[in-house]
């Protein structure tokens, strides 16, 4: 673990989704005191520090994406001090704090929008995005909510639309006026007095929208539809242009910036979805005066295969510069990914060596609660859905539940979780994949995690060094990580059959990672789902 103000730099970031990490009062539904009583296993994982999902006090019709209340606890998790203490123990333990920040909309419950949607004089009334008709009553534009529908809703009070980009119940805030984002950015500092080590800026490119409010264009035929959201969904089918990633972003990142650098030691991450996230990615951490670092549906997506996978690196290469990524492959949003590229792989050997190639990228990490155990999708049967998003578009598109099932601890009811039925049902698939299972397994998944983790630890070059692609034939992957110390080969066979490639460079192979090669002169051969690294001349 590292321990300096460029910690994130490098970093393996931990997300817990505290709904569903450790019910710790027997109410069925995950909570602070739940997470601090677990924080000796994530700190066991050889991780940097830890990301919360939202806890602030919600109406919870996103489950906590939906904010009434941008400085409190919501009183399902705990209280403000519950959360000290839990950044107390965090710290204590090598641990640091990052938590979300919902701050593009608000829940339609907090003061601000209940003020805004009185009438159009009061002193909030231009907080939010609003409205008229067109003359024959329908919404103003085209823009499409991704939660399905238009991203307008009607209302009576001011007789104007407003615009949403998720539920009806989330209206978007108005960027453009210079109150609200001081308002946001004033809402950051306090947590930042009280001591977080930095922010996960939900949908960091959905601040601002099209002054003008020109209707977006559809996406041309032939063309890549956006990797935000799933292919069955309408949304995809507009080209993005005036709704989200609007140039005025760029200042109000630099203000936030400021203000993360009047508190050393603090970072940003941003969430992008994007029509082209890996460009908006470079342009929002670029230059060292926006976000720290983003992340991109890249590979949170379908494709995985060794092929896709270069291009992605080629691609962020390419539009780069001076850009640093955070990559994952699993997050809340999505499908996990033990299921959505481990299908039809081996459950035990597939998880590890995709952690192994994920972690071995130039970039941060984000490593989302349960992948450390290799845990599949769960299955959630439609009448236990909790998503309002998997409401609409089901069957085509069940939701994010399946990701969102409580933590396993034990092969026992409930998986060790809650003492009661939780809000989302245990996986059964999952139970025998419990930590407690794992503890004592050295060939598991977890066991594989910390093994990774600390190697990658012990090589400087892993940790921030350059990423050089080389050719090791289609169905490997390959790259070479360079630092000032040390060149590491990094070489993986993520499917399930022995293969063979001409190394590109000489090496020493080195151990402690845990997977098995055979190197017979400049040959090396992998077994299925294994990786190699070796240590070349520098």
């Amino acid at each position: 673990m590292q321990d300096n103000l460029t910690w994130w730099r490098g970093g393996v970031i931990y997300q817990i989704y505290p709904r569903s990490f450790m019910d710790s009062n027997g109410d069925g539904i995950g909570d602070l005191a739940g997470i601090t009583a677990k924080l000796d296993h994530v700190a066991s994982l050889n991780v940097d520090g830890i990301w919360l999902s939202p806890f602030f006090t919600s109406p919870m019709l996103d489950f906590g994406y939906d904010v009434s209340d941008y400085r409190d606890v919501d009183p399902m998790f705990g209280t403000l001090e519950d959360f000290k203490a839990l950044l107390a123990k965090a710290h204590a333990r090598g641990l640091k704090v990052m938590i979300d920040q919902v701050i593009s909309h608000s829940s339609d419950r907090h003061p601000w929008f209940q003020e805004s949607r009185a009438d159009r004089a009061n002193p909030r009334a231009d907080w939010y995005v609003w409205a008229d008709p067109r003359p024959d009553g329908t919404p103003p534009n085209n823009w499409l909510s991704i939660f399905g529908g238009p991203a307008w809703t009607f209302d009576s009070r001011r007789r104007q639309y407003y615009l949403h980009n998720f539920l009806t119940s989330q209206p978007d805030l108005n960027f453009h006026n210079p109150e609200v984002r001081q308002a946001q950015l004033d809402n950051m500092r306090f947590w930042l007095e009280l001591g977080v080590d930095g922010f996960r800026l939900d949908t960091v490119n959905f601040y601002f929208h099209d002054a003008e409010l020109r209707d977006n264009p559809p996406v041309p035929q032939g063309e890549a539809k956006t990797l935000g959201a799933p292919d069955a969904n309408p949304y995809t089918w507009q080209r993005h242009v005036h709704d989200i990633s609007r140039p005025e972003n760029l200042a109000f990142l630099r203000d936030l910036r400021a203000l993360m650098d009047e508190f050393p030691g603090t970072t940003t991450v941003g969430e992008i979805g994007d029509d082209n996230p890996l460009a908006r990615m470079a342009e929002y951490t670029a230059g060292g005066d926006k976000l720290h670092m983003a992340y991109t549906f890249d590979l949170l997506n379908a494709p995985h295969s060794p092929a896709y996978i270069r291009k992605v690196i080629e691609r962020f290469q390419r539009l780069a510069g001076d850009a640093w990524p955070c990559w994952a492959t699993s997050n809340h949003d999505v499908e996990r990914s033990a299921t959505r590229w481990g299908r039809g792989e081996d459950p035990v050997a597939y998880p590890k060596v995709m952690l192994a190639m994920l972690f071995s990228l130039r970039g941060s990490v984000c490593l989302y609660q349960g992948e450390e155990l290799g845990l599949p999708e769960a299955e959630v049967p439609f009448e236990r859905i909790q998503d309002p998003y998997g409401k609409v578009l089901w069957p085509e598109f069940k939701g994010r539940d399946g990701c969102r099932t409580p933590m396993p601890w034990r092969q026992a009811p409930q998986g060790g979780f809650s003492s009661v039925e939780p809000w989302l049902p245990v996986e059964e698939r999952h139970l025998p994949l419990a930590v407690e299972n794992q503890q004592a397994d050295p060939d598991s998944p977890l066991a594989a995690t910390r093994t990774l983790l600390a190697f990658r630890a012990a090589h400087p070059a892993l940790v921030d060094g350059d990423l050089t692609l080389v050719d090791v034939g289609e169905e490997l992957l390959g790259f070479v990580r360079e630092s000032d110390r040390e060149r590491v080969l990094c070489l993986f066979n993520l499917g399930g059959k022995t293969l063979s490639t001409t190394l590109p460079h000489s090496g020493t192979p080195l151990q402690g990672h845990g997977f098995v090669s055979a190197l017979d002169g400049d040959t090396l051969t992998l077994p299925p789902y294994q990786a190699a690294f070796l240590a070349l001349d520098h």
